[in-house]
């Protein structure tokens, strides 16, 4: 279905809506609240990956917008804490809220929310995290960032990977799209390097990465490390901190997010790549699915993921080498958010404008 017929279909859908609405109610008056049928709920899952907050929620209400101009976003942010997103989920329920997009701080314990969810009428997008049960689900495709992490640390290591000891510090275990990458990492890696002398997860926290990192260089030896494999680029500038505090330079240290601190350390030379997972495409199509599941109309996936309707999109790795053709020319940044005054030089000579 094209934006044109969406949007006839979502107008039409809103005037039967708006009347069936006005003319329920009890004997007492009450009743649902009808501005309820037109809001979409979107729940994130922290703010640490400053990804959410900068991209996919601005681009997410950006689409919503575009696709249903009376429809608006409730948005909550869970900032990693299960009880409190549990509570978002539950308020939006109660609150007469009829499509969800969720990103789950705990996949498994949502689940259970979906299910309860839905016998009241509630329909579920996973955003960006699987959830079983869910009514779609869009992501891109994790399994194959962790396949690309992998390829891009071995090309970084060159013909130093046959010996090389690697350290893979690891999303958060309740993610299972940590899971994904870590699949996916280990089969580019496995077989391919000297050892994985190292792993951990770092609960997508600097800190926490940070620290396995230094434990990490204590316990495979300062001089040891050959490349450092880090689920995101949040975790990643807790490691490169970690790294720099014991004297260690100069090994490839991955990352994934694209985030703006994160190409600022692949301009600088302390992080190799990231990986680029574009909200241009995640979040609209997030948000299609989350209007015409309110709409009640049929969703176009491309596939299903454990039996859920399915969008998996293609991510991209970024270096020094596509900086200005990835994310700049995308409108993510601007060359101004990436180059500051200590960075002139460096983006200079990448040619980025």
């Amino acid at each position: 279905m094209n934006a044109t017929t969406r949007r006839v279909v979502i107008g039409t859908a809103a005037v039967s809506m708006a009347l069936a609405l006005s003319a329920c109610g009890t004997a007492d008056g009450g009743g649902q609240d009808e501005g309820s049928s037109t809001k979409i709920g979107l729940l994130l899952p922290e703010n640490k990956a400053a990804r959410y907050e900068a991209l996919d929620k601005p681009q997410f209400e950006r689409a919503v917008k575009r696709a249903c101009m009376d429809c608006e976003v409730v948005y909550g942010n869970a900032a990693s804490d299960v009880v409190k997103q549990k509570q978002q989920f539950d308020q939006l329920v109660a609150d007469g809220v009829k499509v969800i997009a969720l990103a789950s701080v705990d996949a498994a314990k949502a689940a259970g929310w979906v299910a309860e969810a839905k016998g009241k009428g509630v329909k579920v997008v996973a955003y960006d995290r699987a959830i079983q049960g869910a009514d779609a689900y869009v992501s891109h495709d994790n399994y194959k960032v962790g396949e690309l992490q992998g390829e891009a640390l071995l090309a970084a290591l060159g013909d130093k990977a046959a010996s090389a000891r690697v350290v893979m510090i690891n999303g958060d275990e309740k993610d299972p799209n940590a899971a994904l990458f870590k699949k996916g990492a280990h089969m580019a890696l496995d077989d391919r390097v000297g050892k994985i002398a190292y792993e951990a997860s770092g609960e997508w926290d600097p800190k926490v990465a940070g620290e396995k990192m230094a434990a990490a260089v204590s316990s495979v030896g300062k001089d040891k490390i050959g490349a450092v494999y880090s689920a995101n680029d949040g975790m990643a500038g807790g490691i490169v901190t970690s790294l720099e505090n014991a004297g260690i330079k100069g090994i490839p240290v991955g990352g994934q997010d694209a985030e703006v601190a994160g190409i600022q350390r692949i301009v600088a030379g302390t992080q190799t790549f990231t990986i680029y997972k574009s909200p241009l495409d995640l979040a609209p199509k997030a948000a299609e699915f989350a209007v015409d599941l309110l709409m009640g109309v049929p969703v176009h996936a491309q596939t299903m993921t454990d039996g859920v309707p399915s969008n998996l999109l293609d991510p991209v790795v970024v270096d020094r080498t596509n900086i200005q053709s990835t994310v700049i020319k995308d409108g993510i940044y601007k060359a101004a958010d990436i180059c500051t005054a200590d960075l002139a030089a460096e983006c200079a000579e990448l040619g980025i404008e």
